[in-house]
């Protein structure tokens, strides 16, 4: 199997601490995030993904917004030149510790952040990054 994702959701797994919008969705973020711990392989998707899984049917949902779209463009490019690949639609990857380590030390220093520009977490993320990704749940095998 693998964890369909898009480009942007791999910047918001490097600080997921287990809260979420809403019960639901944190119950199957956590999910998600132990398939990847045990190594299963992500394939990057353009849209919803399965983290977007519970909001989908809600009203208001922004995960087929332009703007959400254009964030996971600029992740895409910026996460890819950490990992050293390409990233559109249909990549597929296992993340390995070492990358994790790679992307969060460019996440620290600001270097692929551009994707979170306008969005209501960046304070919050920006702080669990200046607590070096304590407690943390995504811890990839190498």
């Amino acid at each position: 199997m693998t964890v369909s994702i898009r480009a942007h959701h791999l910047l918001c797994i490097l600080t997921y601490l287990g809260k979420g919008y809403s019960t639901r969705f944190v119950g199957n973020y956590n999910r998600i995030v132990k398939r990847i711990n045990s190594g299963e392989p992500l394939l990057l998707v353009e849209g919803p993904d399965e983290i977007c899984g519970p909001m989908l049917g809600e009203e208001g949902c922004h995960c087929h917004n332009d703007s959400v779209r254009d964030r996971d463009r600029i992740a895409a490019v910026e996460i890819g030149k950490v990992l050293g690949l390409h990233l559109n639609a249909d990549t597929k990857f296992v993340l390995t510790a070492g990358q994790l380590a790679d992307c969060r030390k460019a996440f620290a220093q600001g270097t692929i952040r551009s994707a979170c520009s306008g969005c209501e977490w960046a304070e919050f993320c920006s702080d669990i990054a200046r607590n070096e990704f304590g407690g943390c749940r995504l811890a990839p095998p190498d």
